[in-house]
């Protein structure tokens, strides 16, 4: 059946505990809104979404996802602009995105007016949780996971669709230190490197322990094969200056399709600035870092944005990054986050009004 805002039922908090939040000390996802959307997959058909309070999940011990790992997630925000309006920032990329992941670990796809009509009731009935400080913004989790129940090694045959929200404040990175991974692989060819599976976050955590262990902020990831070429930059995509090129790895199984990295290519292109998308080696950054014609490195994704790097590391050399007046970084995060919150031209038509 096709789902509207009025078929989702909505139960609301009996009390609010939005009084208790400071909304100018907001870390990030550590705070959650009074209510989540819930949706259940059973009989082999998504039930209707319904809107109630943030809660504890209950679940067998023996529900799948303990054992087998089907879960995947999105990230995504919600902002306010000076006139109180809220916006969102290509959302069916997302809705897009997680039926991609659904997909490759065998979880049933959510339809997109469930997925969008359960998004906006949702920021409707939470829209007084929506951060109006500058930078600040509701940050949005949907996430699908198996709840149906057995020891045996097969798909589950019921899930759970859940959007919960956390207000953040502006995401402030410092300077980054990063280390080349020559040993650890995120992600193989034919893998799930490209679905936004648990798991693959779950597999990041002990490398990327290693590497705060000698003085490094993350890891910076390279090819499951020869370890020549670098791919991404903890769990978001990598973005390379060299003179006045910006380059990035293509996406395949092993690179996440990131949102922001597509908005990027698309934004530098309309400023005039040259791109590429190709593998990019180890040897050529080192290279660069070498002669002085390597002039960013940073990161990319829903969280910061952009996140630049100061320093990278490898083979027990560390190579620091110049500071820049005319920073790619900062002028395409500026442009990306006027458009999220409209204080700009939306020439891409990816601002989307709730």
């Amino acid at each position: 059946m096709n789902i509207t805002e009025q078929k989702i039922s909505i139960e609301k908090v009996k009390q609010s505990k939005i009084n208790q939040v400071d909304f100018d000390n907001l870390s990030f996802g550590s705070v959650f809104a009074d209510h989540m959307l819930v949706c259940d997959y059973k009989d082999g058909k998504w039930e209707a979404p319904k809107v109630v309070p943030y809660q504890p999940i209950v679940l067998d011990p023996s529900s799948k996802i303990f054992h087998y790992g089907q879960s995947i997630f999105e990230g995504m925000k919600a902002y306010k602009d000076v006139n109180n309006d809220t916006w969102l920032f290509r959302p069916l990329e997302n809705q897009k995105r997680l039926n991609v992941s659904a997909k490759r670990m065998a979880i049933p796809e959510i339809p997109e007016d469930y997925f969008m009509e359960g998004l906006k009731t949702l920021l409707k009935v939470d829209e007084q949780w929506i951060p109006k400080n500058e930078g600040s913004s509701l940050y949005i989790r949907p996430f699908i996971f198996a709840t149906g129940q057995g020891f045996h090694a097969s798909p589950a045959d019921e899930y759970k669709f859940i959007i919960s929200c956390a207000p953040s404040g502006a995401y402030f990175s410092g300077k980054v230190k990063v280390l080349i991974e020559e040993k650890y692989s995120r992600s193989a060819n034919g893998g799930v490197g490209y679905a936004k599976a648990g798991g693959n976050y779950a597999g990041q955590f002990y490398p990327t322990q290693l590497a705060v262990a000698k003085g490094y902020n993350q890891v910076i990831w390279t090819d499951d094969n020869t370890h020549e070429y670098i791919e991404e930059a903890g769990a978001m995509n990598i973005f390379v200056r060299i003179n006045d090129t910006l380059i990035t790895g293509p996406t395949s199984d092993r690179i996440l399709d990131g949102i922001t990295r597509k908005s990027i290519l698309e934004i530098a292109k309309d400023e005039g600035i040259t791109t590429e998308v190709r593998k990019i080696t180890v040897a050529e950054v080192i290279a660069a870092a070498k002669d002085g014609s390597l002039k960013e490195m940073f990161g990319a994704g829903t969280a910061a944005v952009i996140s630049p790097i100061a320093t990278f590391g490898y083979r027990d050399v560390d190579y620091d990054l110049p500071e820049n007046e005319d920073s790619m970084a900062t002028k395409l995060k500026k442009r990306i986050t006027d458009i999220q919150y409209n204080k700009t031209e939306d020439t891409f038509g990816w601002r989307y009004k709730v």
